[in-house]
């Protein structure tokens, strides 16, 4: 806050850590102070709704005008969960493997699962590793979503704070760790193939329908955690369940036919269908059943903004 030095914020509640980010966001939204109240409605004790509050294009200028401070969220949080660590960001690219290695000796070597043309247990631990990539990148957003804003009293509390773009940041953070593990992928690929297929490159085309989904996951379930704290362990559990019941470690020709509709209803049974297409197949992806996704991803994500924006009345009162 303007005019107040270290030992004020730090009295006003702002850990040491906080402090810098803090500072750094005062400047950003001093500039921007009189355009937030007006969006928001936002006064000293919570918040006025109003139908402007809620409307679709709310989400992108949101992002939009808090881009910087959202680049520098993002980084802190990654910086913060490797710091004082011997590995630092090493372990983002440790983690995944030593997993799939697991998965691998598991799936691959005692119970001698193959998958389509996938001969050899390498070639399995590489078509096993594409759809842990994209899991993993869906499962971090959809484990933190319920403390996104109830970890963040401060913020909450006692200043002005774009509380919308938490789920951004965990979209973020989880988007640098999957960068680091398709790089883990393109090496294992490397190594067995070669050069991969030129449909490669439609990768982000094909993930991209799934960022909505998780950022309406991530307003809907850090809404509804600020109220409801046993949300984070339901999610938890819920979590561990849909790595199974995704093709992560089966092709969905592998599922009857009578329950693959059900499978689909899975919003990660097709993204890792198509990706795989890319990845491994060398095949164009299903461009109309991504702008379908898209289309219900963005009602989806627009739903989750929405119910957040209402939701964000009581936040003050309840933390």
């Amino acid at each position: 806050m303007p005019g107040c030095n270290r030992n004020e914020l730090q009295h006003n509640g702002f850990d040491r850590q906080g402090i810098q980010l803090h500072v750094y966001a005062t400047g950003v939204f001093e500039i921007r102070k009189a355009t937030i109240m007006k969006n928001y409605s936002i006064q000293r004790d919570g918040i006025n709704s109003t139908e402007s509050n809620i409307r679709p294009m709310l989400m992108l200028t949101s992002f939009w005008e808090h881009r910087e401070l959202l680049r520098e969220l993002v980084k802190r949080d990654i910086m913060n969960r490797y710091q004082g660590s011997f590995g630092g960001a090493c372990w983002s690219f440790a983690y995944p493997l030593f997993m799939l290695g697991v998965y691998t000796l598991v799936f691959g070597t005692f119970f001698r699962m193959r998958w389509g043309g996938a001969g050899s247990t390498l070639e399995f631990s590489l078509v096993l590793f594409s759809g842990l990539i994209i899991f993993n990148f869906f499962s971090e957003c959809l484990n933190r979503a319920p403390g996104l804003v109830a970890g963040q009293p401060n913020y909450v509390k006692k200043v002005v704070f774009p509380l919308e773009i938490y789920p951004w940041v965990a979209v973020g953070s989880a988007f640098f760790n999957a960068v680091v593990s398709f790089t883990a992928w393109m090496i294992f690929y490397g190594i067995l193939h070669g050069a991969p297929p030129a449909s490669l490159l439609l990768l982000p085309l094909v993930v991209a329908p799934l960022i909505p989904v998780m950022l309406g996951l991530g307003w809907i379930l850090s809404s509804i955690g600020v109220y409801v704290r046993d949300i984070a362990q339901v999610v938890g559990i819920a979590t561990q369940a849909l790595m199974f019941l995704s093709p992560v470690f089966f092709s969905l020709d592998a599922v009857p036919e009578k329950l693959r509709g059900l499978m689909l209803l899975n919003p990660l049974t097709f993204i890792m269908v198509e990706a795989r297409r890319v990845m491994l197949q060398g095949q164009l992806p299903d461009f109309s059943g991504l702008a379908v996704y898209l289309l219900a991803a963005l009602i989806f994500s627009w739903a989750g903004f929405a119910l957040f924006q209402r939701l964000r009345d009581g936040f003050s009162d309840v933390i």
